[in-house]
């Protein structure tokens, strides 16, 4: 699956683009680079390619040639044209292309560490302020410390699909995606393979055929390296053995640690191979049955840290506990879809209500509403025969103040910071309290601000927040879209404690990324989140 590749050289090409002064077509490479990544199925499994949002005859071809050499010339040439090293910047949160031109006119930064330097010289505090010169070298640090990881969102079809293929072999008994990835963990490193047969042999022939490089190939475990560099690394076990095995490679290790402890205060023995007793087998097939042999209900893998999951366990959210999504784009702002396609989406999806929620105000990158456009909006949602929510999504000033008109006829708000991320934790927590006395703001959305493997999130005082998000009745939203799934699962189980109400929703800026629900409803699970917790899993909803 080359989404991600394509997306990135995409995104690359504009910032190089910008850097030479070109106008226009850097809006179109990430127009098409945002559509490319935003995509559920694999982009080569596409027979249209200029089906895709922003993708015409020219970009056809560039995907066409990325597709099929893994590179693309123009990109190559470009880079060679320009002496900055565009990738190796791109990854320090807070740098664009502007300030990387800026740096570069100025200091002739080309590089980390052309930028390393000038941070040192105290060139930048000069240039550009001390606030942001303090910024970019926690930046850097971020930036070598973040996790190299795929994004779950990202690889989940790649993922099922490798299982599927699996699973049809008729020499494969039983096949499962274990360790963090089993967890719904938002960030997974590699992918852990676990396989029930009694050929192994063919299991590994069948294992490495189509992989870009072979790491390691054995009778019982095989490594290899795909296309888009995820590594994954299978192993087969016999039938008998499955249960007990799924339950230790799926970990973590810390309740595997504590699991083990209680194995061995029963006079009992647990590995990868079963649970014993006296030295013989009393459990193996199912990880039902070794919980239950431990006088312990079963345990859903996504509370499997040792956060207390073996005193009590929550009755998880589900998918299908969902009713609707609260926090949906379309082509009025900056999503791709209309209206009236979000809407049969929502159809397919069987919701009974969804949440209009376009970009509304100043913020010219998110392509944001007027007040005529707005009435517009509100025209076209009332000769649609679904039950639907007319909001905004408005940005959070500086100040606390909503960028929206005041008597705006608005079913709700979702209150969100789009700009101003680097200020300190009680700024930025003051910021956010200040906007909850709008009294129309009823979501506060994507709380944290973070852009996993991009962007930290905000420090903020998030005791204070809850309480007051509990106290005026607001409502915290757990943003499902892969790149963000913020809250986190730590957070979710705060705000819980705090009596605080979720709302779980995509972000939706086209009718695929409401398939993107999942990845919330993971991250909820993982944060002990209950059905009644979360207020689109009703039926009827008010605000």
């Amino acid at each position: 699956m080359k989404n991600r590749l394509i997306a990135k050289i995409f995104y690359n090409i504009a910032d190089l683009l910008d850097l030479q002064g070109v106008s226009f077509k850097p809006r179109a490479y990430r127009r098409a680079a945002l559509s490319i990544e935003s995509l559920s199925e694999d982009i080569e499994s596409i027979k249209d390619l200029k089906s895709i949002l922003g993708v015409g005859r020219h970009l056809e071809k560039k995907i066409i040639e990325i597709i099929k050499t893994g590179r693309l010339t123009y990109y190559e040439r470009l880079k060679k044209q320009t002496p900055i090293d565009i990738e190796s910047l791109n990854n320090i949160p807070g740098l664009g292309p502007k300030r990387i031109q800026l740096l570069y006119k100025k200091y002739k930064v080309r590089n980390i560490q052309d930028l390393k330097k000038v941070i040192r010289q105290h060139k930048i505090k000069e240039l550009i302020g001390e606030k942001t010169e303090k910024n970019l070298e926690e930046s850097i640090d971020f930036a070598r410390k973040k996790t190299k990881g795929f994004l779950l969102g990202f690889i989940w079809e790649d993922a099922l699909k490798i299982k599927h293929n699996l699973e049809k072999q008729n020499f494969i008994l039983k096949a499962e995606i274990t360790g963090s990835f089993r967890r719904r963990k938002e960030i997974v490193n590699d992918l852990d393979i676990l396989v029930a047969s009694n050929q192994p042999s063919k299991v590994m022939d069948f294992f490495t055929k189509d992989s870009k490089k072979i790491l390691a190939k054995g009778m019982t475990k095989s490594s290899i390296i795909l296309e888009n560099d995820l590594q994954i690394d299978l192993r087969v076990i016999k039938e008998e053995s499955f249960g007990a095995a799924l339950q230790y490679f799926t970990g973590s290790k810390l309740h595997n640690i504590h699991l083990r402890k209680i194995a061995i205060k029963k006079g009992c023995r647990l590995s990868e191979y079963g649970l014993f007793k006296n030295n013989k087998l009393i459990a193996s097939k199912t990880e039902k049955e070794i919980y239950n042999k431990l006088s312990l209900p079963y345990i859903e893998p996504e509370l499997r840290e040792d956060r207390g999951e073996f005193e009590k366990q929550p009755s998880l959210i589900r998918l299908e506990d969902i009713k609707g999504d609260l926090h949906i784009h379309t082509n009025y702002s900056d999503g791709e879809d209309s209206i009236k396609e979000m809407v049969e989406k929502a159809r397919f999806l069987k919701y009974k209500y969804i949440g209009i929620t376009d970009h509304f105000g100043s913020l010219k990158i998110a392509n944001s509403m007027d007040i005529k456009r707005f009435n517009n909006q509100k025209k076209e949602i009332n000769k649609l025969n679904f039950n639907i929510f007319h909001g905004i999504e408005a940005n959070i000033k500086a100040n606390g103040s909503i960028d929206a008109l005041n008597n705006l006829d608005v079913d709700y708000m979702i209150g969100s910071i789009h700009a101003g991320f680097s200020n300190d934790k009680e700024k930025q927590t003051k910021r956010i309290l200040l906007a909850m006395d709008n009294e129309k703001v009823k979501i506060l959305g994507h709380l944290t601000g973070r852009l996993l493997n991009k962007r930290r999130g905000y420090d903020l005082d998030f005791d204070k927040i809850f309480d007051k998000a509990y106290s005026n009745n607001v409502v915290v939203e757990v943003n499902s879209f892969p790149d963000r799934v913020d809250l986190d699962d730590s957070l979710i189980k705060k705000a819980i404690e705090h009596k605080v109400r979720l709302a779980i929703n995509t972000d939706a800026h086209s009718q695929d990324n409401m398939n993107f629900m999942r990845f919330g409803i993971f991250q909820a699970r993982r944060g002990w989140c209950e059905k009644k917790n979360v207020i689109n899993t009703l039926n009827k909803l008010k605000f």
